[in-house]
């Protein structure tokens, strides 16, 4: 079949990296990720089904895969050649729709769950990643085994498969995953304001830091899970201000103007470049070196930082981290989330019906065919300067 496939090339990776500085468009051509003739995968075994792709997102994994920034920590966790595409609604053999979970978790890879009703990213070991009857991965659009949504099918063990609401369109369908990373961290930021038995005192006030597909996806979170709480979000283009504002955000301000937002809403002083108190959590949905910096500077002392952008190689003074005993939280993917009655409830399916009560398709900027993944890639590398959100590739038929 005719596919998007990332290959291993040291000088493709290193190619890329240097021209993204100059070019996306330019990184993309020269770059790992190839489309061509690619033979399609075996059946990974029993529970596997083969998925027709509907629409596939691109993420900001993706893009640092295409232009050579992706983490070296991740080398260990992926299998070359692999299709990418983790953010998918397909279709099955008998033609209905699912969205995938994409986490290559214990069911998919033969281990045993860590209980009965686990998600797929559930547990405290992580060695079922890369053993079992799969080659390595982390996800579906990482793994050599499975194929991935930049393709026209791919294997999706049924652990990982959601069924789609009638009502819900494809390209609301789509935003599913990416919902879904946002109602996790939501749920981190309730956490944290619970522990710290915030959420009856009030004003709360939540920071987030970036309004691209997941900062936006963590606002419309909050205001369906953490209700109490006054959102201050910090966005850098008139589009993110009007979408943040109708997901639920009480204030959007520029980015640089974050911090004296939160200043005036919490009553802190300023001392040198850290407030002296700030937001009770913050979540940082722009993932480098500066951006953690400033939301480790926004937080009130003992606060929480949520890590909700990958990032790559950082640099950080630890000192303020130190100071103010803050709890930098890592926020990776989904799983399970414990509910205010004590249940528990799987991330997905409150993603489901967050995509279904916070008009999500309007994050869907554009999409485009597998043959235009030059013009896709450089298009989602350039989402907030031309107005756009979330960018996919359409493998309908008849695009």
């Amino acid at each position: 079949m005719r596919a998007l496939s990332v290959q291993r090339s040291v000088p493709r990776f290193g190619a890329a990296r240097l021209i993204s500085t100059v070019s996306a468009r330019s990184a993309t051509r020269v770059g790992p990720l190839t489309l061509g003739e690619i033979d399609d995968p075996d059946q990974p075994g029993p529970g596997w089904e083969r998925i027709d792709t509907v629409l596939s997102g691109i993420c900001g994994s993706d893009l640092a895969l295409a232009d050579g920034r992706a983490s070296a920590y991740f080398e260990d966790w992926v299998s070359f050649p692999f299709v990418p595409g983790h953010e998918v609604v397909g279709r099955r053999d008998d033609g209905s729709r699912v969205v995938i979970e994409p986490v290559l978790g214990h069911a998919a890879r033969g281990a045993v769950p860590p209980s009965p009703e686990a998600a797929p990213a559930d547990g405290d070991d992580y060695r079922h990643l890369v053993t079992g009857p799969l080659e390595p991965g982390i996800q579906t659009g990482f793994c050599n085994s499975t194929g991935g949504g930049w393709a026209p099918w791919f294997w999706a063990h049924e652990s990982q498969l959601h069924a789609v609401p009638d009502e819900l369109s494809d390209e609301a369908a789509v935003l599913v995953e990416p919902l879904a990373g946002g109602v996790h961290a939501a749920f981190s930021v309730r956490d944290a304001l619970r522990r710290a038995d915030l959420l009856e005192r009030g004003p709360l006030v939540v920071g987030v830091l970036g309004a691209g597909t997941m900062g936006l996806a963590t606002v419309a979170a909050l205001r369906a899970h953490v209700p109490e709480a006054d959102v201050v979000v910090g966005a850098r283009y008139p589009h993110q201000f009007a979408i943040a504002r109708a997901l639920g955000a009480a204030e959007v301000v520029r980015s640089g103007d974050l911090a004296a937002a939160i200043r005036r809403r919490t009553g802190s002083h300023v001392i040198g470049r850290h407030l002296s108190s700030g937001a009770h959590c913050l979540v940082d949905a722009v993932g480098s070196s500066d951006s953690i910096a400033e939301s480790i500077s926004m937080t009130r002392p003992r606060g929480r930082v949520v890590l909700l952008g990958m990032p790559a190689d950082i640099s950080l003074d630890m000192t303020p981290l130190w100071h103010r005993e803050t709890e930098l939280r890592g926020c990776y993917t989904y799983g399970t989330e414990i509910l205010d009655d004590g249940t528990a409830a799987r991330t997905f399916s409150l993603a489901i019906d967050l995509a279904l009560s916070s008009g999500a398709e309007r994050l869907l900027s554009a999409t485009y065919p597998i043959e235009r993944h030059v013009d896709a890639l450089a298009h989602a590398a350039e989402a907030g300067r031309r107005g756009a959100v979330k960018i996919a590739f359409d493998l309908r038929r008849g695009n």
